[in-house]
């Protein structure tokens, strides 16, 4: 069992291409520039919730185990397409992932194109120092990156096992904390009270299907969020029939979604 957490990032980080793309993200002055102003558009401006850096690594730690899982049973879509190989296809993941919020610093409504413009620049500067002189490779890294941001939209239909697992991710950042500035700032509905009873979000490899995502609630309240923010991406994630969501209210199993 692993709880979901930035600290799962650092365990699957083996690649040499993986690594230096996850530590030039974290050192880019521009990608957390946005990351910061995501943050003040959504939470000190509209009360919502996290958006920021620390929402942005906890998704790609929760991308690439998803996708590490995923890809046990089935062959990862960029590797079956020949865009990349598995160490492509985890940069894909990773860039998708830590980059997919990114269009919040412009605004919440359409985020998800304004992701794609405000990271394709950067894509183009950062790949090559992990492909150099590869630019057919880095053309369709980038594509397929681009790809796992647009389709995070929970109404987007995701088209590779790498967008479809940084979308799922994304909706497993859940847990109270990520609800408390909106809950705190005055923001009492039926999201923040839902996001509140969930306590802790696990992903573990499930017996009947490669992914059990267990969500640990202290009150039914909880699963309003499970069906209608992870549940909703979950749908469109192209990966649905390998995933399961399990509701957990103080350790009983109370519902099993896919």
């Amino acid at each position: 069992m692993v709880t979901v957490s930035s600290r799962l990032i650092f365990s699957h980080l083996e690649e040499p291409r993986v690594r230096r793309m996850f530590d030039l993200l974290e050192n880019d002055t521009e990608v957390q520039a946005y990351l910061r102003q995501s943050n003040i558009m959504v939470v000190n401006r509209m009360h919502y919730n996290d958006h920021g850096p620390v929402h942005a690594r906890i998704a790609v730690g929760s991308a690439l185990e998803i996708f590490d899982l995923v890809a046990s049973s089935v062959e990862p879509t960029t590797v079956r397409d020949g865009v990349c190989d598995y160490e492509g296809a985890k940069l894909v993941v990773l860039c998708g992932s830590y980059l997919h919020d990114l269009g919040n610093a412009v605004h919440r409504d359409d985020h998800f194109l304004h992701s794609c413009y405000l990271a394709a620049p950067i894509l183009d500067r950062l790949l090559p120092e992990v492909y150099p002189g590869e630019e057919a490779r880095i053309l369709g890294v980038k594509c397929e990156a681009l790809h796992t941001i647009y389709s995070h939209e929970e109404d987007v239909q995701s088209l590779s096992v790498e967008a479809g697992s940084a979308k799922v991710a994304d909706g497993t950042d859940m847990a109270e904390g990520r609800a408390r500035i909106p809950y705190r700032a005055g923001k009492v509905d039926i999201h923040s009270i839902s996001a509140m009873a969930i306590k802790r979000v696990d992903i573990e490899r499930g017996e009947e299907k490669p992914v059990s995502i267990r969500v640990h609630m202290a009150n039914p309240a909880g699963v309003f969020q499970i069906e209608e923010v992870i549940g909703k991406k979950v749908r469109t994630s192209g990966i649905e029939h390998l995933v399961e969501l399990v509701a957990i209210e103080n350790g009983r199993e109370i519902k099993t979604i896919g």
